[in-house]
């Protein structure tokens, strides 16, 4: 154990970041540096509990006191080392998860959890600034094929893990650069690109084929891929989105929050492709339907375009500034927070919906029209939403961004192509080894589970390769 006083003496401390009035000037991480003595001070807050829940709370079962404890007594290549075990990419998860591991940690009963994210992406930054992490080929080759059909965070684990017990990958990905949700769907001030690529880099030098602007179905089919591959794993995410069916959806300035999202960061990469069409949102009023992290993506990407005002939606209530009494600890906290994007403008609306979208004579969204709702529970526990009279409001926009998730996977494309067994939420079905009622295609991240978050996508991705190597080879020391 690091510092037995060391949560009492030490208060909880975040990463800094850059002041707003510049940062929202450029697409830049809006993080600044954290001087090493702090790193080590926050590592020294974790209490080595007998029972560490923040590795339950994590997707991936992080050995994080072990970590934390590196961290605080300086060893930070052991630090890497423990990391690694259980997350490929920690530049990824440290920037961008939610951090289910803090809402899960005994400190967090009586005090501020210990900053676990700041100390993760610590950690991986040094390690890579140190020149620690270098590309590792597997020592010998199993002569079996596997072909990844998807490049985001659950492909990649996947295609790492099967790499590294020495099968030979393949990754095949429709769109013209690597990363999937990383490259095109999370923001550059949140996950700069060449943190990305720096990554995808390793796993090209490590033996890992990508195989880019490849679309299963018209550039290649699923039988021909799976001629030439021993077993397939698909991680191509749950990408329909949820539609909002009101009058007026049809018109022009409407647009999926996902399509505005991709086009700015074809746009920042220089690449836009010649078929997709930017959205520019300077100067116009901008209403965001979705409160959650997509949401707050169009908010941010929305303030660095010059939006003349900004309003995000969320049908449900505010969540409140505490634990309610039915959230006890350690689930995850179901409490109102910040993004950096909220910190640096625009408004918040909860239990509001959207009737009705209205156009002007040239097809354009100009306003759209709400009600307040107020939500009940029935005799069973179930919520119940119902309208309040007479709160009808008409709000201006000149553009509208859909954030409300995603429903299942596109269905075009290598579920129809192999006749895959849908669960009911319409995601693919597969059994306890990610296997799908194809046999020999494993199923992983969001097209299994449904929308999540990359931390799980990845973890999904390790358990799917160890179904993949254990069916291969007829066990597996790949950790699930």
């Amino acid at each position: 154990m690091g510092k037995p006083t060391g949560f009492m003496e030490i208060p909880r401390e975040t990463l800094p970041s850059r002041p707003v009035e510049d940062r929202v000037n450029d697409w830049k991480e809006i993080y600044l540096d954290f001087p090493e003595e702090k790193q080590k001070a926050q590592g020294a807050r974790c209490m080595d509990c007998g029972v560490p829940f923040c590795n339950q709370g994590c997707p991936l079962g992080n050995l994080i006191p072990d970590w934390n404890d590196h961290v605080y007594r300086g060893r930070w290549k052991e630090a890497i080392d423990s990391l690694h075990k259980t997350n490929n990419f920690p530049e990824f998860t440290g920037r961008i998860c939610p951090a289910p591991c803090e809402g899960s940690c005994v400190l967090g009963i009586i005090e501020p959890p210990v900053s676990i994210k700041l100390i993760e992406v610590s950690i991986v930054d040094r390690a890579f600034k140190e020149g620690w992490i270098k590309p590792e080929p597997p020592a010998h080759r199993t002569g079996k094929k596997v072909a990844v059909i998807g490049s985001g965070p659950a492909g990649l684990a996947a295609a790492a893990q099967l790499n590294k017990a020495g099968h030979t990958v393949t990754v095949y990905e429709r769109a013209p650069r690597v990363g999937g949700l990383l490259t095109f769907g999370i923001p550059d001030f949140k996950l700069e690109k060449h943190v990305v690529d720096r990554r995808v880099d390793l796993l090209r030098e490590e033996g890992i084929t990508f195989r880019t602007s490849c679309n299963i179905g018209v550039d290649i089919t699923m039988d021909e891929i799976r001629g030439d591959a021993d077993a397939v794993v698909l991680a191509c995410g749950s990408t329909q989105p949820r539609d909002l069916n009101i009058p007026g959806r049809e018109l022009k300035g409407v647009h999926f929050a996902m399509d505005f999202l991709t086009a700015q960061n074809h746009l920042n990469y220089g690449d836009l492709p010649d078929w997709m069409t930017s959205i520019n949102v300077k100067d116009r009023n901008v209403i965001i339907i979705g409160g959650g992290d997509t949401g707050a993506d169009c908010l941010g990407t929305s303030h660095r375009q010059g939006a003349a005002s900004i309003a995000q939606f969320e049908i449900v209530p505010r969540p409140p500034e505490e634990r309610a009494p039915d959230n006890m600890w350690p689930e995850w906290p179901r409490v109102f927070r910040v993004s950096s994007a909220h910190e640096e403008g625009g408004k918040r609306e909860y239990s509001i919906n959207t009737k009705k979208f209205i156009g002007d004579d040239k097809g354009h969204v100009k306003a759209l029209i709400t009600e307040r709702v107020e939500w009940t529970k029935d005799e069973n526990g179930r919520h119940a939403m119902k309208p309040v009279p007479g709160s009808e409001e008409t709000w201006p926009a000149e553009a509208v961004f859909l954030a409300m998730g995603f429903v299942h996977p596109e269905k075009p494309g290598p579920i129809e192509q192999l006749g895959l067994e849908l669960n009911p939420r319409g995601n693919v079905k597969a059994d306890d080894n990610y296997m799908t009622s194809a046999e020999g295609v494993f199923a992983a991240g969001d097209m299994r589970r449904g929308q999540s978050l990359v931390v799980w996508a990845i973890a999904e991705g390790r358990k799917a390769a160890r179904g993949v190597d254990a069916w291969l080879m007829g066990t597996s020391d790949l950790p699930g």
